[in-house]
């Protein structure tokens, strides 16, 4: 398996598949609302009713969670103005329904655990290109907006819900 620099608290789980090791990020502009994306699955829609999310990723070989927090917010929405607010103090997880751990992971994971961090945005709107990333990669997200924090939960697929729940109230205080 590969190292990472995750800190003490990474779940593991006593049986059955591991944890993916994930980083979320919660981007907070200067009115205190959240940046959520509707994913893109190809053609640019999503192919799910609850298709918004903020920005997450893998963490590679080597990357600590703060850093690879950055890379994926650049990597997905072109975002490289920002301060860092902080890092939750939690790894927050969340199981896979049986049918994506079958159709798209492969049976490696069991879910994903996760560390956020919060970053303020100190940019423009027009810094944000979500339909053609910066180094290549492929666009993730077809829209994106900027939401209330509370309304985050309702929006995100039903398994991630207690993970958002969780973010949400551990960075409350920075959002409006």
């Amino acid at each position: 398996m590969k190292k990472h620099a995750l800190g003490p608290g990474f779940p593991e789980p006593s049986e059955g598949l591991p944890y993916r090791p994930c980083v979320g990020i919660m981007l907070i502009n200067g009115e205190g609302k959240v940046w959520i994306g509707s994913r893109d699955d190809g053609g640019s829609t999503a192919n799910y009713e609850f298709a918004w999310q903020m920005p997450q990723g893998g963490i590679d070989k080597g990357e600590t969670p703060i850093e690879a927090a950055r890379r994926e917010l650049y990597e997905e929405t072109s975002i490289s103005s920002v301060t860092l607010l902080e890092e939750a103090p939690d790894w927050f997880a969340y199981d896979y329904p049986p049918e994506v751990v079958r159709s798209t992971r492969k049976g490696k994971y069991r879910g994903q655990a996760q560390k956020w961090v919060a970053y303020r945005f100190d940019g423009h709107d027009d810094e944000i290109n979500i339909l053609a990333p910066p180094d290549g990669h492929s666009a993730e997200f077809a829209e994106w907006r900027w939401e209330h924090a509370a309304r985050l939960a309702d929006l995100i697929v039903p398994f991630k819900r207690p993970v958002y729940l969780q973010v949400v109230a551990a960075f409350s205080h920075l959002t409006s």
